[in-house]
């Protein structure tokens, strides 16, 4: 995506949704992850994904899974690993309306890894979203960028123990946040606070 290209507006007055990263976000990330049953959801997960839903958001999951192109997993694994943290996430009453992954290698160039915007885009189509309404939460810079171009509200969530890291990337890249959150359930909560 090009500077002057800009993101397919979603029409007004359509539903509301939060986009959330998923390794290192809602799950540990474990680097080019392809067994599902070594995932786990970070504490508190659960009950911010229920609680956005039962406010009315949507909750959208969008990921990067370079992998795939890269021959570490296959597609059937992507699947697989988003079908577990469906269920662990049933307990607590919580589920994600939809995954959306981009499954290139950054070399590829492609326009749906974020900070490209292309698979926002389809599921602001697919689901009605209006962007000026919805948040982003991730723990990378590439989140918070995807969310600036879009005009979403930006949640950065640092995964435990790389605080610092996740503040000089952003440093670098020359991103800003709206807020910084110290979990997946405080980002929620302050969006809710939002209303």
């Amino acid at each position: 995506m090009t500077s002057t290209d800009a993101p397919a507006p979603a029409a007004p007055g359509g539903r509301r949704a939060v986009f959330v990263d998923r390794d290192g976000t809602l799950n540990p990330d474990l680097h080019y992850l392809s067994d599902a049953a070594r995932v786990e959801v970070f504490r508190g997960v659960g009950e911010g994904v229920r609680l956005l839903r039962e406010h009315g958001y949507l909750v959208i999951c969008v990921t990067n899974q370079s992998g795939v192109e890269r021959g570490f997993y296959t597609d059937a694994d992507v699947v697989a690993i988003h079908e577990r943290i469906e269920r662990l996430l049933a307990p607590s009453g919580a589920a994600i309306d939809r995954f959306y992954y981009c499954p290139h290698a950054p070399e590829t160039h492609c326009r749906c890894r974020k900070p490209g915007t292309e698979l926002f885009e389809r599921a602001a189509r697919d689901f009605g979203i209006e962007f000026a309404a919805s948040a982003i939460v991730g723990d990378r810079s590439l989140d918070v960028e995807a969310g600036e171009r879009l005009g979403l509200l930006t949640a950065l969530v640092p995964p435990p123990g790389h605080e610092a890291e996740a503040a000089a990337e952003l440093r670098e890249r020359q991103s800003v946040p709206d807020f910084v959150a110290p979990s997946f359930r405080a980002a929620a909560l302050h969006i809710l606070h939002r209303g």
